[in-house]
């Protein structure tokens, strides 16, 4: 009777040559002992994987944090209602990488243009707090970031006369998101009355309650003149996250799509569309005759061809 490998004791006592043995009686391997085949490895236990998947996870939470989403948390009133004291949102940090640029009605969070937060108190974390906020598990407590939104952007005009309506390039804003009882303008000498102009590469941005957020009105006097350099700007604020009852997304508000608002970025449409137009109504008078002289040529040649052959 023969082994389960084809090698094993013939009725004289001689090795067998089973169906997958060699020609000398050995195993598939070669092997004159006819070893069996090795015992798969035994699997390593969780304890020894979990410093592998808390390493992994680690990881992955710092490259999220890097250079996809962050939390962070409202440090006071300034953005109510939309946004409350204590509230968690969640930052897009992804679409910056690819060149996009803070529009106007975004929430953004952005770094401290130039001591925006002189005065105001630093949280002091413990030594877990400041671990998980490093890997973007918790809201950062040391970072100096502010959170408004986008009014002016590159090339806007924006103004405030009386208690408003708040104006961007000569349209007024109808702004549902300011705090009720606000008016979208402060009557005040402080920096509540303006006309500014945003150069390129800056945004304006103001808090929702605008009776109570020290914003880009009151920080005329630095050295951006109140402006926000874009290269601060951390992300959009895009969905609030916690507390579970107060969770939403944060869209840009209609006003801001109103038609002529855009009125730089139309001019400049049209000059891109212009040349193109022009492009065209060159070429097409040279394609016309071009197409006109080949049927004159071709219609020659058919000609002789037929006279050659008469």
């Amino acid at each position: 009777m023969t082994s389960g490998n084809g090698t094993g004791p013939g009725g004289d006592g001689t090795p067998a040559a089973g169906p997958y043995s060699g020609g000398d009686g050995s195993g598939t391997d070669g092997d004159p002992g006819g070893s069996a085949a090795p015992a798969p490895k035994k699997p390593r236990s969780f304890w020894k994987e979990l410093p592998i998947l808390v390493v992994i996870a680690l990881v992955l939470a710092l490259l999220i944090k890097t250079f996809l989403v962050q939390a962070f948390s409202i440090p006071s009133d300034s953005m109510q209602n939309t946004l409350q004291q204590g509230d968690r949102v969640l930052v897009d940090k992804l679409t910056p990488w690819f060149g996009s640029k803070p529009e106007r009605g975004e929430v953004v969070v952005f770094h401290d243009p130039d001591d925006w937060l002189a005065g105001e108190p630093t949280a002091q974390p413990n030594a877990i707090q400041t671990f998980l906020s490093w890997i973007g598990l918790m809201p950062s407590a040391e970072e100096r970031d502010l959170i408004k939104r986008v009014i002016g952007v590159g090339g806007d005009t924006v103004s405030c006369k009386g208690s408003g309506p708040l104006m961007v390039n000569g349209h007024a804003l109808n702004e549902p998101y300011v705090y009720p009882g606000n008016t979208p303008c402060s009557v005040d000498d402080q920096g509540g009355q303006f006309t500014v102009h945003v150069p390129k590469g800056y945004i304006w941005v103001m808090g929702d309650h605008r009776q109570n957020s020290r914003d880009s009105r009151y920080n005329q006097s630095d050295k951006h003149h109140g402006m926000v350099p874009v290269k601060d700007v951390v992300g959009r604020a895009i969905v609030k996250a916690w507390p579970i009852n107060r969770w939403g997304t944060l869209p840009i508000p209609d006003t801001f799509d109103q038609s002529g608002i855009n009125t730089q970025s139309s001019a400049a449409a049209s000059l891109t569309v212009a040349p193109q137009g022009a492009a065209v109504a060159a070429v097409l008078p040279v394609a016309v005759w071009r197409r006109r002289r080949g049927d004159r040529i071709e219609r020659k040649f058919d000609k002789r061809v037929a006279a050659g052959k008469r």
